[in-house]
């Protein structure tokens, strides 16, 4: 286990690093009068915050291959969303902006930068003191880094498949529905969750306890029931006349086969 007085500086230095960069980012959104970038932070945040814990104690055998970990999953991910930020600003801001008016310029750094940052500086606990974590890597850490890249992989093909799809006129209020989106309606999401219940494994293995996985559970839920899907199927429904009859026969988020459709339109 990671003795209290090796963690608390470690996760000190991390939650300074990632509010600072929060802060930046903010700073970038003032000029841009955009603050859709925080999206684009919001994996990198995390490696920012192991990158800080590292350097405060440079020793341990898991901290390299820690940081390699977050840092597939964090910079695969900002490159997946950096296009966007060349897009309008993301609905859900617009909609905050909108609310708040002149005001949301500055009241944005804390419940939207700040508000993310802190998140980020609690869900990286175990990985900050995995970075920490005396010992060696062993079997079941190979299992764990092998479950984060599968989700990894897994998140990258339905987010290049979303990309084509859209670059093809997906926009025009058509249903993705062949590959991976299929068998899932949102298989990124799922990607992702399975990439933080390998996160989850990987801090167990390293720490020696089952309490990293409250994480993984967390993160899980946010995906389900706070900011992923009960936030874009609404507007999906309203936005494309399939969709209603999409979502019958496919699983929301574990890939599954769809069902038949039914001819009469029901469910």
């Amino acid at each position: 286990m990671v003795g209290i007085e090796g963690f608390v500086p470690a996760w000190t230095t991390a939650a300074a690093a990632v509010f600072a960069l929060m802060t930046l980012v903010w700073v970038v959104s003032l000029a841009r009068d955009d603050v859709s970038i925080v999206d684009v932070v919001w994996g990198p945040a995390y490696l920012v915050a192991v990158l800080a814990a590292w350097w405060t104690s440079p020793t341990s055998a898991w901290a390299l291959p820690t940081v390699a970990l977050v840092a597939a999953w964090a910079m695969r991910l900002a490159f997946h969303l950096a296009p966007r930020v060349r897009e309008p600003e993301d609905r859900r801001y617009a909609e905050m902006r909108a609310r708040n008016g002149q005001a949301f310029r500055w009241s944005s750094l804390v419940r939207v930068f700040w508000l993310q940052g802190a998140i980020v500086v609690v869900f990286s606990v175990p990985l900050v003191a995995t970075v920490l974590a005396p010992g060696a890597p062993g079997g079941w850490a190979t299992v764990a880094a092998g479950v984060v890249l599968a989700g990894l992989v897994f998140e990258a093909i339905a987010d290049a498949q979303l990309s084509t799809f859209r670059a093809s006129g997906g926009t025009d209020g058509r249903v993705l529905d062949t590959g991976l989106w299929r068998y899932s309606r949102h298989p990124n999401y799922f990607g992702e969750a399975v990439v933080w219940w390998g996160f989850g494994l990987w801090t167990t293995v390293a720490l020696g306890s089952p309490l990293p996985l409250i994480v993984s559970g967390l993160m899980t839920g946010l995906l389900l029931r706070v900011s992923g899907i009960p936030l874009l199927e609404p507007h999906l429904e309203s936005t494309r006349p399939g969709y209603a009859a999409y979502a019958r026969r496919t699983s929301a988020f574990v890939p599954w086969p769809p069902s038949a459709p039914d001819p009469s339109g029901h469910a």
